[in-house]
């Protein structure tokens, strides 16, 4: 639990807070960023930038926070704007964030986000990356907010545009693996809180969510580096936690009890991720085909745990009191009237299979197919990066008469 801060030091960060927030009325109007630059200058750019910001701020409200050389900061983990997941690129950035900081902006002490750090932090920094689909090959914009902890205001926020073609966007090891999207109303307010302008509320759930992140993120990290008893463990802890209800917690506790053997517990732990992905209408499954068709990959890596996955999703969607609406997805290779068709065909195939494993089900399923009109990464690469583009929805929604 975070601490409540003393009512006196309390009314006199209002006060800070409201002369911060008069004081960005005219950040509001900060003019646009200029043109795409390589990735290293931009990010350092990125950096300067926000720490400019805070130098602008009332004398005061270094005092209300005891000393501005006492400052520290925590990084949440940048985020690939667009799916929410954690990239190769994403991760270098976050760490040339850490070089600059450190090597130029002493008044500040940039720590590691963990439990113990969050608690003593009074800046979380978190920012994406952001493609930019509608412009030339390779442009990026990178996006970072610095927001006070305790007020919940956003101090500052800065952009850069990058112009890189090489740089590399394929998911990390545990977004990789992940069976679904994990991109959930929480990470959706940390993608808000990069983007929102100084002065402004940082997003309420994502502030809230903070402590059980930093747990997430060290189960993740052992996941990462093979150390899977370690992962599990930190994933039941964050499991139990009051907002541990959430999907890239379930998925790390699948993915480690799959990876250690234990098929019963990874079958439940699906069950439950299934079902808490149709509560929140946020269910995302990324079963991958063979390029032009109806058939899974016969890779077994990949999908000899689809028929388990359906066998869950048929049981939790059979004890919804409403239809389920199946989509299907396809990347951007080839034309549009092709990708249409074959995304219908492989929603049926998916609705089929479900249908076979609870038949009671079958008069509540829908099928639905979007080529790649709602594609998220929009690469049309075909491999691990925009393996998303490729996924199967799963909906509830009001039967038809």
């Amino acid at each position: 639990m975070m601490k409540t801060p003393h009512p006196i030091r309390t009314a006199l960060r209002a006060l800070a807070l409201g002369a911060v927030v008069l004081l960005c009325a005219a950040c509001a109007h900060r003019p646009a960023p200029g043109n795409a630059m390589p990735f290293e200058q931009a990010v350092n750019q990125a950096v300067d930038d926000l720490i400019v910001q805070t130098q602008k701020l009332p004398a005061f409200l270094a005092k209300v926070e005891s000393s501005i050389k006492q400052s520290r900061i925590v990084i949440d983990p940048l985020l690939e704007g667009s799916s929410g997941q954690q990239t190769e690129v994403t991760r270098v950035a976050e760490q040339r964030i850490v070089q600059r900081m450190q090597s130029q902006f002493r008044q500040f002490v940039v720590t590691p986000f963990n439990k113990d750090e969050i608690e003593r932090a009074q800046y979380v920094l978190n920012g994406t990356l952001v493609r930019d689909k509608d412009a030339t090959e390779g442009r990026y914009r990178l996006n970072l907010a610095l927001t006070e902890i305790r007020s919940g205001v956003v101090v500052a926020q800065s952009v850069a545009r990058i112009s890189d073609a090489s740089l590399d966007t394929r998911p990390t090891a545990f977004f990789r693996d992940s069976p679904v999207n994990g991109k959930d109303r929480g990470v959706e307010g940390y993608i808000r809180t990069a983007e929102t302008q100084p002065g402004q509320a940082a997003d309420a759930l994502y502030l809230e969510r903070l402590p059980t992140s930093t747990v997430l993120q060290e189960a993740t990290a052992a996941y990462e580096a093979g150390r899977m008893s370690e992962a599990l463990s930190r994933y039941e802890a964050a499991a139990r936690r009051p907002d541990g209800q959430q999907l890239r917690i379930y998925s790390g506790l699948y993915l480690t009890q799959a990876q250690l053997g234990r098929s019963a517990d990874a079958e439940k732990t699906f069950g439950t991720l299934a079902r808490l992905g149709l509560e929140t209408n946020n269910l995302s499954v990324k079963f991958l085909f063979k390029p032009g068709s109806t058939d899974f990959m016969a890779d077994p890596k990949i999908s000899a745990a689809y028929p388990m996955w359906l066998r869950q999703i048929a049981r939790q969607a059979a004890q919804i009191d409403a239809c389920v609406v199946v989509t299907g997805h396809t990347s951007r290779t080839g034309s549009e009237a092709v990708n249409e068709r074959l995304s219908l065909q492989r929603a049926v195939y998916v609705k089929n299979r479900l249908a076979s494993e609870a038949p009671p089900l079958a008069k509540k399923l829908r099928e639905s197919g979007m080529g790649f009109r709602e594609n998220i990464v929009g690469t049309g690469a075909d491999d691990a990066s925009d393996a998303l583009d490729r996924r199967v929805e799963f909906k509830v929604a009001g039967c038809e008469a």
